[in-house]
């Protein structure tokens, strides 16, 4: 049976950054990606390409949007080397100082079990990696970036502070270099796991749907490059099914490899044999609902393993908006949402623990954007004044390419629903953020993954960002509209966070603050499944940083230990079966 020192599963902002800091260390890693890789060049844009693009092995689906729908939210996460920034908007945020808390009941704060001042060294070490840098406002052709204009007009109407967020994407040919579009970027020392040219910026607004142009820092053109470079041993179509624990200490991992079908195939899923690969450490980064499914499919096989599994579940904060008809003097106000990267700034709402009496919960607002192409979608939601009907058409059409029609040709339901034109120029998405209540609940329900979770609890936060997404509308003379899906008390999320929590012991989470689940030593969790709460900006940074120091802890311990075999698994047992003697399904 194979064995290396680690496995990492997922090649997200957890699992990346974990591979590459022990790859680099020297130690044998094999990361385990459940889907394909991306080259610029190769992310899907046709109707026929776009109608394959989701995550089903079961019907043959092996593309990168995997849509999960639970009872009061939705959410789109990606599969794919790169996990979700291969689809997020590049925005790296530090987690605000005053904010590393739970809420607690009469206005108590109970602190997480980590600090800024912990992560503010790897937050530094992922932002260089990263290639962060804010949008170069003040440069030509960059300065014509209409909505990011408009959004620092009505911050300074508001009397509210707007900034033009760190962003993983690169304006210049090189660190330093002068801004300009489609420039032929230099790779970096570690070459490119691609083998593909990467070019700057171009301004589509293709960010959230992958970037062609390679222009995204994300993490296979940075992270994941850096691993292979230092040996890692990356694999993708390989997807994890069950974890347990290894007599005498280490673990154990079943996966199947996934042969994805020719495009346009209609062949279905074979069954493929369930391979199993051990090591001394394994590090889960598969994300919030991943890692979280693992954990509770293989449960068994974990006797002692903190009920806080499946808990302090959050949508930090999502919420999305609309502003439409913007105008000024009576004259169509230009915002040009398609014009940029899909964010370009960031208006802070502060929070009560800022010092701000009063304030509430904190939360951050920023522009949004879609494809060029996309301006006929937008389009379509002004038909017959009708925006409800239009967005709710939309979402229900996208989510059912995911659960039932993968190959339905919408062409008609859609030409239906595109206008003149004159809309789209008007228009802007608002996404807003902040410190919601983690009080939601994942948990298996006949086999597959449920989610207890409302917005009741964290009302007042939402309606205090969409007064002040309101407020935007009035100062830009625009129509404001809330997502349709607010009124069923639905929230649309891209940043699930919790499931197996950090807490300061096993009565409060599943790992401490390094990552290292208790009772089972060499077990970590490094994506956004263990933050305890809603980290209020966008969570990416804050994820990588974490695990960083994660990472670093690790090896501390391997070089303690002499850096030889595996750490002794030593769970409490209430049943009396030895720690490895459980078995997670190899099915899902």
């Amino acid at each position: 049976m194979e064995h290396v020192d680690a496995v990492v599963v997922g090649s997200g902002f957890g699992g990346s950054v974990a591979a590459y800091r022990l790859a680099e260390a020297g130690k044998s890693v094999v990361l385990l990606e459940r889907g394909q890789p991306y080259p610029p060049g190769t992310f899907p844009r046709s109707p026929a390409e776009m109608g394959r693009a989701f995550w089903d092995p079961d019907a043959g689906l092996h593309g990168m949007f995997d849509v999960w729908s639970f009872k009061g939210c939705d959410s789109v996460v990606s599969a794919g080397l790169g996990g979700g920034s291969l689809i997020y908007a590049n925005v790296l945020l530090r987690k605000d100082e005053h904010w590393f808390v739970t809420d607690g009941p009469g206005g108590s704060h109970e602190p997480w079990p980590i600090t800024r001042a912990d992560l503010d060294p790897h937050y530094d070490k992922v932002e260089r990696m990263m290639g962060a840098t804010p949008y170069p406002l003040d440069r030509v052709p960059f300065d014509d970036t209409p909505k990011t204009h408009a959004m620092q007009d009505a911050a300074a109407e508001l009397g509210l502070q707007c900034t033009l967020p760190p962003l993983a994407v690169s304006f210049a040919s090189h660190p330093g270099g002068k801004p300009a579009m489609s420039l032929p970027i230099v790779d970096a020392g570690y070459g490119n796991i691609h083998g593909v040219p990467r070019r700057t910026c171009r301004l589509c607004g293709e960010c959230d749907i992958g970037c062609n142009e390679g222009a995204k820092n994300s993490l296979d053109h940075t992270y994941l490059s850096a691993a292979a470079h230092h040996g890692a041993d990356i694999r993708t179509s390989h997807e994890v099914k069950a974890l347990r624990p290894r007599p005498g200490g280490g673990y154990e991992v079943d996966y199947v490899q996934h042969e994805p079908p020719p495009a346009l195939s209609l062949r279905k899923r074979r069954r493929r044999p369930v391979r199993t690969i051990t090591c001394d450490r394994l590090i889960l980064g598969a994300g919030t609902y991943g890692t979280t499914f693992l954990l509770l499919k293989s449960r068994d096989a974990f006797p002692g393993l903190s009920d806080a599994l499946g808990t302090r579940f959050s949508g930090n904060g999502d919420l999305l908006t609309f502003l439409m008809r913007a105008t000024d003097r009576n004259r169509v106000r230009p915002l040009n949402a398609s014009r940029g990267p899909v964010i370009t700034t960031a208006i802070r709402l502060p929070d009560e623990l800022d010092g701000v009496p009063g304030a509430g919960r904190g939360a951050y607002i920023q522009d949004g954007g879609y494809p060029g192409f996309a301006d006929w979608i937008v389009e379509g939601m002004d038909v017959g004044n009708d925006l409800e009907r239009a967005v709710k058409f939309l979402w229900d059409r996208f989510t059912a390419l995911f659960r039932e029609a993968p190959d339905s040709n919408l062409s008609k339901e859609l030409s239906d629903l595109i206008g003149d034109g004159a809309l789209t120029v008007s228009s802007l998405p608002l996404l807003g953020m902040g410190r919601d209540t983690a009080d939601g609940r994942l948990r298996l329900k006949d086999g597959r993954l449920a989610a207890d979770w409302t917005a009741k609890t964290s009302e007042e936060l939402f309606n205090r960002v969409r007064k002040t997404m309101r407020g935007i509308a009035d100062v830009l003379g625009a129509d404001y509209a809330d997502n349709p899906m607010w009124f069923r008390k639905r929230i649309i999320t891209v940043h699930p966070l919790g499931g197996a929590p950090m807490g300061a012991h096993p009565g409060e989470g599943v790992c401490d603050a390094f990552g290292e689940v208790f009772g089972f030593p060499g077990l970590y969790i490094a994506d956004g499944a263990a933050m305890p709460g809603p980290v209020g900006p966008n969570p990416s940074l804050t994820i990588a940083a974490q695990a960083d120091r994660l990472a670093t802890r690790l090896l501390e311990n391997a070089s303690a230990h002499g850096g030889a075999g595996g750490p002794a698994v030593t769970a409490p047992s209430a049943t009396g079966a030895e720690p490895g003697g459980g078995s997670g399904s190899p099915g899902g």
